[in-house]
């Protein structure tokens, strides 16, 4: 499996991105999809998922109100539309798949397979 993510960029604080991400190869037959990110010196954080029907999402308390994911399932594509950026919300972003489940992982263990990351710059 691979994922390949883009959309990443430099903005200023209060602007919006969208990411996106993409899956190919062998995939799981339903599948959860998630974003994490990792800011420098900092832990990889778990931001939001979804699973594979789209109707189930979670959120870190951080990003609630201000980011959605949402997916394609027939193009194997999640999107994060980020509204609202603080500058805390810098760092690099990642996507990640795992094996579909009734309740979605929040944690680094809940996913089996990892895009390369793309970095989200926020001015102040």
């Amino acid at each position: 499996v691979q994922l390949q993510a883009s959309g990443g960029g430099l903005v200023q604080a209060g602007g919006s991105l969208r990411l996106s991400c993409v899956a190919s190869g062998r995939t799981f037959s339903t599948y959860t999809m998630g974003w994490f990110r990792q800011a420098p010196g900092k832990e990889r954080e778990f931001v939001a998922a979804i699973s594979w029907s789209g109707t189930s999402t979670r959120y870190a308390d951080s990003v609630k109100g201000r980011f959605t994911i949402d997916r394609d399932s027939a193009k194997n594509t999640v999107y994060l539309q980020m509204n609202s950026l603080k500058p805390e919300d810098t760092a690099v972003y990642y996507c990640a798949l795992g094996p579909g489940s009734v309740v979605l992982p929040t944690t680094r263990r809940g996913f089996a397979y990892w895009g390369q990351g793309t970095l989200v710059t926020v001015s102040s």
